[in-house]
């Protein structure tokens, strides 16, 4: 692909979404991406989630968008936090995604998210993305966090 066709793929000025982009609220992507969201397990250091994949979350090749199985981790992963009675649930200081099969619209998807340690400091959880159908995994993250540690006043 020549240099300036790389660069009409990556600005998306004008163009027919210009309006609706630039009137979105602050912090619009965790609605958008957690609409549908259900809770159907949870416990100290353990949410199971499921999600019929909708398409609004699709890639170009019409399966699970990389960019929303990643805010999932983040917010399934936070989820998890809070359970371990954690009183915010920080900052990312981490987080990776290995994906491993597509997901596809009308797919009734399962996240697993685990607390695998939470500390004074940080926190860090693995969220497993399986088809609920076949049992397949689909995508595996895993996230860590920097948790505000209270600075007392000497």
């Amino acid at each position: 692909m020549d240099l300036e066709s790389v660069k009409k793929f990556v600005e998306k000025d004008g163009g027919d979404y210009e309006f609706t982009v630039d009137s979105m609220p602050a912090r619009f992507i965790e609605p958008i991406v957690m609409q549908g969201l259900k809770i159907d397990r949870i416990e100290r250091g353990r949410v199971v989630c499921s999600l019929t994949v909708p398409p609004r979350l699709l890639n170009t090749g019409n399966t699970l968008h990389g960019g929303a199985t990643a805010a999932l981790v983040d917010i399934a992963g936070s989820a998890v936090i809070y359970t371990m009675g954690a009183p915010t649930t920080g900052v990312s200081v981490e987080i990776n995604v290995s994906y491993l099969s597509g997901a596809y619209v009308g797919e009734e998807i399962e996240i697993d998210s685990k607390a695998l340690r939470v500390g004074k400091s940080l926190a860090v959880v693995s969220v497993d993305f399986t088809s609920k159908k076949t049992g397949k995994l689909i995508a595996q993250g895993r996230h860590t966090k920097y948790l505000p540690v209270a600075i007392s006043k000497m």
